[in-house]
């Protein structure tokens, strides 16, 4: 693994110097664009939308619509001028506990390796923020943009998860979400049974990207032969009409009964 940034972890009067690394990667297959009848590399080009011309790399900049056609042009000496304001380390401002946290604000993980000066420090805060239950709450700058990130222990290292700023989750305006009505006691019970029917310890290990693993198959597949074999999804077998809403909730729960006697 290569870190995508070093610098300090800072925990009120100590920095701590860390490399980050990105805990994800990416899963979908790698295709490249390819023109059908030769086969020829297909490329995206930076080009002039009134002349066509293809643009170099280092003759281009940033610009900012702030009024209808009157742009304001940032070029990178802006933008560092911008960022000496923000500190170079990531800088733990409060601690809060993890149920305070809405699932929604999570976006993207990333594992902190302590420089070898360091363990020393690191562990003492893994330590502390593993007996207290807390979760540090800090801000930094990556890729040019300020960021803020909840710092959580996982095992025996630290995890910096990337979090959105409440500016960027949207409303749920004018969506059509119904209210608590026409609701029958007896169906929320039995809904509450298939829940209950259902409930097991979360093991991502147990779920695996099926669609991946089957264009992946595919794809050795037709390296082979040429083509790809197809083979309709099984539907489930019919077990008559279902007229109302309670009759299909007895029969969830009791298909859910009967998987998990087999398992």
């Amino acid at each position: 693994m290569k870190p995508i940034w070093e610098g300090a972890l800072s925990f009120g009067l100590i920095l701590i110097p860390v490399k980050l690394y990105k805990a994800t990667e990416d899963r979908k297959p790698d295709f490249h664009l390819v023109r059908k009848d030769d086969l020829c590399p297909v490329k995206y080009t930076r080009v002039c939308k009134f002349t066509g011309e293809e643009i170099p790399y280092d003759k281009i900049t940033h610009s900012y619509q702030y009024r209808k056609g009157e742009y304001i042009v940032f070029n990178d000496e802006d933008f560092q001028k911008v960022y000496k304001k923000r500190t170079e380390n990531i800088e733990i401002l409060e601690f809060t506990g993890l149920d305070e946290i809405d699932p929604k604000f999570y976006e993207q993980p990333y594992y902190l390796e302590p420089a070898k000066s360091a363990s020393k420090v690191y562990a003492l805060l893994r330590e502390a923020l593993r007996r207290t239950g807390k979760a540090g709450v800090a801000k930094y700058v990556l890729h040019n943009l300020e960021h803020i990130g909840i710092l959580t222990v996982d095992g025996d290292i630290l995890i910096l998860n990337q979090i959105r700023f409440n500016t960027e989750i949207r409303k749920p305006e004018n969506l059509q979400i119904p209210a608590y009505e026409n609701m029958h006691e007896k169906e929320i019970d039995t809904a509450i049974m298939l829940i209950d029917q259902l409930a097991a310890p979360f093991r991502p290990e147990d779920f695996s990207d099926t669609y991946s693993e089957e264009i992946k198959k595919a794809i050795e597949e037709k390296a082979k032969t040429g083509k790809i074999s197809f083979e309709a999804a099984k539907q489930p077998e019919k077990q008559g009409e279902v007229v109302d809403l309670m009759e299909k909730l007895k029969l969830s729960l009791e298909e859910a009964k009967k998987k998990k006697n087999v398992s």
